[in-house]
């Protein structure tokens, strides 16, 4: 999965730089890739944005308003200058196809809104602010909005919903190569009001707070923060310690039980047990300590080690499977028992609903929903070596 946070690093430039430059790359043209986006919101104007970085360069781009012309930022002369070049891209209100060539892109987004124009915003040290779902006085707090995350390089082309940050405006993904095509449905019909009807039920039932994830505004469901982000906002954790209890009964299962883990790689399969220092060990590879909820939600502070090693492809497997709250029915991992997920009374009742309210259960609802076996797949992408052509429909 591709990730990227609010501020998109970038070298810092002289005052006297201009802020933008734009130039198109006939090298780079000729390995555009059709896209074509679609606004099902009939009525309604739905805007994009294109942004991610050169392969070739590695400077951070956008696409500018006509959909084709490459436009690089540079530092702005004050914090959050704003972008004095239009980036929104207009697409039909009737329901035509918009189509552009996307030039190649490394870690990027497509940002897609509905009657207004996302803002986006250049530091002095060029870094881009980009939109915030969890600051209420974001510019863009109360336009309806959403992303899909992409690459499309010589490798071919990958691209993924993602619930990872909040559930926002529907969209749907396909891909058209030589073999055949792929399609990723996204959320269903009221989707968002479905979820969001979801967890005031959980809150009633439970007394949690996950009703307070729904960000609401003139009566109306406007979007729905991850249980991750929703720790950042406004300084608020609505479900701060939510799976403790899970966790403290997982950690007493394998203190007398081996957890066993197929890492699905050259690492074959490793068995730990929790130790009376209370840490899950791993002989000659390493442990872990007993996670919060935060961290299980995040899935990218301690305990859990991000880097690219077998202690790595743990934590991937170990935080998956206690987001899908499987480890007390199957010691095995990565569990590939078909609806065992989410099936305890304390789960991640935001992933439980997002996979119960997309097109084939698809989407990515935490950042290690990629854990999966030949039998589930619920990444929500689309990918292929040799893509013709990258179709996305919006609302």
């Amino acid at each position: 999965m591709i990730t990227r946070r609010s501020l998109l690093g970038g070298a810092a430039a002289a005052a006297t730089v201009p802020l933008w430059t734009s130039m198109t790359s006939p090298s780079a043209a000729a390995g555009r890739l059709p896209l074509d986006l679609v606004n099902r919101r009939i009525g309604h104007r739905a805007y994009a944005v294109v942004s991610g970085r050169d392969p070739v360069s590695g400077r951070w781009f956008f696409l500018a308003a006509d959909g084709k012309t490459k436009t690089y930022p540079r530092a702005g002369r004050t914090s959050r200058t704003p972008l004095n070049v239009d980036t929104a891209i207009p697409l039909s209100a009737s329901g035509a196809t918009r189509r552009l060539m996307l030039p190649p892109i490394e870690s990027g987004r497509v940002y897609l809104s509905l009657d207004r124009k996302l803002r986006f915003f250049v530091n002095p040290d060029g870094g881009i602010a980009t939109p915030s779902v969890t600051d209420p006085h974001d510019p863009n707090a109360a336009t309806e909005w959403t992303f899909f995350e992409l690459t499309h390089d010589t490798n071919g082309v990958y691209a993924n919903i993602s619930f990872v940050d909040f559930v926002g405006v529907p969209l749907s993904l396909g891909l058209k190569t030589a073999s055949g095509a792929q399609r990723v449905g996204g959320l269903e019909r009221a989707g968002l009001s479905r979820i969001a009807a979801g967890l005031r039920t959980q809150s009633a039932r439970d007394g949690s707070g996950w009703r307070k994830l729904i960000v609401s505004q003139g009566g109306r469901d406007l979007r729905i923060l991850s249980p991750n982000l929703a720790a950042h906002a406004a300084g608020r954790n609505p479900v701060s310690g939510y799976l403790d209890p899970y966790i403290r009964q997982v950690w007493q299962k394998y203190r007398s039980v081996d957890l066993i883990i197929d890492t699905q790689s050259r690492w074959g399969t490793v068995a730990g047990r929790v130790r009376p220092n209370g840490r899950l060990t791993f002989p000659r590879i390493g442990s872990f300590a007993q996670p919060s909820t935060y961290a299980v939600f995040n899935c990218s502070v301690a305990p859990f080690v991000t880097a690219n090693n077998v202690m790595g492809n743990l934590s991937a497997r170990l935080a998956a499977a206690l987001n899908r709250t499987t480890l007390l029915e199957n010691s095995h991992q990565p569990d590939t028992t078909q609806g065992s997920f989410y099936r305890a009374a304390r789960t991640n009742h935001y992933a439980r609903l997002i996979h119960a309210h997309t097109a084939g259960g698809a989407g990515y609802a935490f950042p290690y929903d990629d854990v999966h076996t030949a039998r589930f797949n619920t990444e929500g992408r689309v990918v292929h070596p040799h893509p013709q052509l990258l179709s996305v429909e919006v609302g």
